[in-house]
């Protein structure tokens, strides 16, 4: 543990709760991309198998459950609660195109090929594109929310805040995961735009418009 990484933690965690501030309290999820949340619940799903087969301290295990029950959370906020304020005809990106490379990706290039680690390298790979039918829908109205900007720079802010955990990790103890760090550094560089354009307008007031 250090403080990039807990700062990266907790702001996965304030996006996490920004996005169901938003849909509980204006009772919509309008502007939020369910695929995308599915893309998420299975990344946590995936990667967090280990919780019945080993323990690394009480964070580790709480911050686990705390990003796979939100997680579903917001899936059945989206698709079962909030379903009439669902924007299903802008949240249209084909997410087996992001599923069946990732796994393809994972079942060839892997730590060791094993089941466990197969489905941990599948969803560092899946996690570095799942942010994409929330960018396409965003792109494709035209607009985002000011809230659903504020979550969007959070979860990069996680994504980057990790980079500078692996730089610090290798300075420090040597240690570096090259899968993670590539899936990392690509799925930053996604929200690039995104940050540019929210600190240069959202930050100012304005609403953030995006090029269809």
């Amino acid at each position: 543990m250090n403080i990039f990484r807990l700062t990266g933690d907790l702001s996965h965690l304030v996006a996490i709760i920004i996005l169901l501030q938003k849909i509980w309290h204006t009772r919509s999820c309008a502007g939020i991309s369910g695929k995308s949340q599915i893309l998420f619940a299975i990344v946590y799903t995936t990667r967090y198998l280990d919780l019945v087969t080993s323990y690394v301290s009480m964070y580790n295990t709480v911050m686990k459950f705390v990003f796979l029950a939100t997680s579903y959370a917001t899936i059945y906020l989206i698709y079962m609660k909030f379903k009439a304020t669902y924007d299903h005809n802008h949240d249209t990106f084909r997410i087996e195109f992001l599923i069946l490379p990732s796994f393809g990706l994972a079942m060839l290039i892997n730590h060791e090929f094993s089941f466990m680690e197969v489905l941990w390298t599948f969803s560092i790979y899946l996690e570095s594109v799942a942010i994409l039918p929330q960018l396409f829908m965003v792109s494709k109205t035209g607009e985002a929310e000011s809230i659903t900007s504020h979550y969007l720079f959070a979860l990069g802010s996680y994504r980057a805040l990790y980079i500078l955990n692996w730089i610090y990790r290798y300075a420090t103890e040597t240690h570096y995961d090259l899968i993670a760090i590539v899936a990392g550094v690509v799925q930053t560089i996604l929200y690039c735009d995104f940050f540019y354009l929210y600190i240069t307008k959202v930050l100012k007031g304005k609403k953030l418009q995006l090029p269809a």
